[in-house]
């Protein structure tokens, strides 16, 4: 034919193994297109959640529905039996999971664990270590399934085993099917090891919350209040009385008496000890923000209010909540507080729903309530709703003999916190701290005591290591004014006394502590009318 273009030799081949080899770039472009989108799938379900076993499912379903590969297993390692235990499976029945159970080095998937290499069976009749044991394949042809398995791990760390099932076929590659098998392995790998962590993280801080529970409770038990006078004892025993009942208590006393302590007493050692305990001091608030703080409030109730809040009460439901100075609580929020106490419900502010909760309530207050109610500035049906069962703290100068108590649990206290070695307070010091009016109470006292052992260099609290209020004469009635002379005898009064007390009353060794002879002692003895004999074992 004229114009016509004469065919080469070989030619058609030629085209044939072209149009091959392009056939062969698009079935490899396709699976590679195949694998992005199940990596990117299955990146996006590992990463969806803090547990990775709950996603195992999906992953294999993915692979299933992506990749044409069934019976898709994750088994891991259970680290109190020692056995490999199918955690996920896709075309299996629950008893054929149940069946999947291994022994590390045992058939295919325990020698995968083992090695921490993957293997690939591509005929499973023809492999005597693959046993078949979840008995999932008795309905198909041997003969047509590959296997491939591959561990789960991340570094050294092993923790099951990927695996799937392929139709055999001479012209599959495995390597590529090992190699996006053992991506996902990884991922699933490092998505246990966060697991785990997060996992050991919660049971620590469980633990450490168990652990500061307990020792709360130690703090704030009934035994750490310190007190052996006969108006201490009453209040140990009405704690011990109502600890474990959800009466509604009012604690009376002055200022620094430990009020606060014995409302932590009431709750530690209650049935609600591992409830919330909250506290709100109603005197250190403005009226404006005392209702928020103890109902809470609706985003946009003020201004200011950008969001929604949750007051004390709410957050101390089940639990106890202890307002503290609550003779200085607003009249408007004494009549919430009245049918919170009445009926155990509240809205909070600028909301309209009901909140119910179950909270005891303890109350402390330094004011005279009865005289309050005169005035106007506290309800009285609320005092009586307060008022089921008071407990009065007395002040410390009515409690003299709790002094000596309370001052040695302070340096001892101190010692710990300021790493000091004191050992004992001086006669005239414990003289000094008995005669003092304590206006400030037990707080007056630990803070004098915190202030002697940070001045105190040679292990003994003297009378000048104590602060000027309780030296000063006008101010405390405990020293009169003395000269230069009276001073220094006071001192070698001291110095001899303290001497003694070392020694027994044995004044030859009470002479050798002080470094000078016993004529000298004895001399200052008779002249400042010490009796030795009273500092005798």
């Amino acid at each position: 034919m004229i114009g016509s273009v004469p065919a080469l030799p070989g030619s058609a081949a030629v085209i044939k193994k072209t149009a091959t080899s392009r056939d062969k770039l698009l079935i490899s472009l396709e699976r590679k297109l195949k694998e992005f989108t199940v990596l990117y799938e299955i990146s996006q379900l590992i990463g969806s959640t803090l547990n990775c076993q709950e996603v195992l499912s999906d992953i294999l379903a993915t692979f299933h529905s992506r990749l044409g590969m069934n019976r898709g297993t994750i088994t891991l390692l259970n680290p109190d039996t020692g056995e490999l235990e199918i955690r996920a499976a896709h075309g299996m029945t629950e008893d054929e999971m149940k069946r999947g159970r291994y022994l590390v080095g045992e058939g295919v998937t325990g020698k995968v664990v083992e090695t921490g290499e993957p293997v690939v069976v591509p005929q499973i009749e023809k492999e005597p270590l693959f046993l078949n044991r979840t008995q999932s394949r008795n309905d198909v042809k041997k003969s047509d399934i590959s296997f491939i398995c591959v561990p789960v791990k991340v570094g050294s760390t092993i923790y099951g085993a990927l695996s799937v099932d392929r139709l055999f076929n001479e012209d599959i590659a495995f390597e590529e099917d090992v190699r996006l098998l053992s991506i996902v392995a990884s991922a699933i790998a490092q998505g246990l090891k966060i697991q785990q962590m997060v996992q050991d993280e919660k049971k620590q801080l469980l633990n450490e919350n168990i652990t500061l529970r307990e020792k709360l409770k130690e703090r704030y038990s009934l035994y750490n209040i310190a007190g052996t006078s006969n108006k201490m004892n009453e209040v140990f025993q009405m704690i011990e009385r109502i600890a474990n009942t959800d009466v509604t208590v009012l604690i009376r006393g002055e200022s620094g008496t430990g009020k606060e302590l014995v409302a932590n007493a009431i709750h530690f050692n209650s049935s609600r000890a591992s409830k919330p305990f909250l506290k709100l001091n109603c005197a250190a608030l403005p009226d404006t923000l005392t209702e928020s703080e103890l109902f809470g409030h609706e985003r946009g109730a003020f201004t200011g209010a950008t969001e929604q809040r949750m007051g004390r009460f709410e957050r101390a439901d089940g639990g106890t909540l202890f307002l503290d100075e609550i003779g200085t609580l607003n009249l408007v929020a004494q009549a919430k507080l009245l049918r919170v106490l009445q009926e155990r419900e509240f809205e909070r502010i600028g909301g309209n729903r009901t909140l119910r909760v179950d909270v005891r309530i303890i109350t402390a207050t330094s004011k005279d309530l009865e005289r309050s109610i005169e005035e106007g500035t506290f309800r009285e049906d609320l005092y009586y709703r307060l008022n089921v069962f008071p407990i009065f703290i007395p002040p410390l100068r009515e409690r003299k003999t709790d002094i000596l108590l309370l001052a040695d649990h302070f340096v001892e206290k101190f010692n710990q916190k300021h790493k000091k070695d004191v050992r004992r307070i001086s006669t005239p010091a414990i003289d000094m701290l008995m005669q003092y009016h304590w206006p400030g109470n037990v707080r007056e006292l630990e803070n004098s005591v915190e202030r002697a052992v940070l001045l105190c260099t040679d292990r003994v609290i003297h009378s000048h290591h104590l602060p000027p209020t309780l030296q000063t004469g006008e101010q405390s009635g405990t020293l009169p004014s003395l000269s230069f002379e009276g001073a220094v005898q006071n001192y070698e009064k001291e110095l001899i006394i303290d001497a003694l007390k070392n020694a027994g009353g044995n004044m030859a060794e009470a002479a050798r502590l002080l470094k000078t002879s016993e004529r000298v002692v004895s001399y200052s003895v008779r002249k400042l009318r010490i009796n030795p004999k009273s500092y005798r074992a």
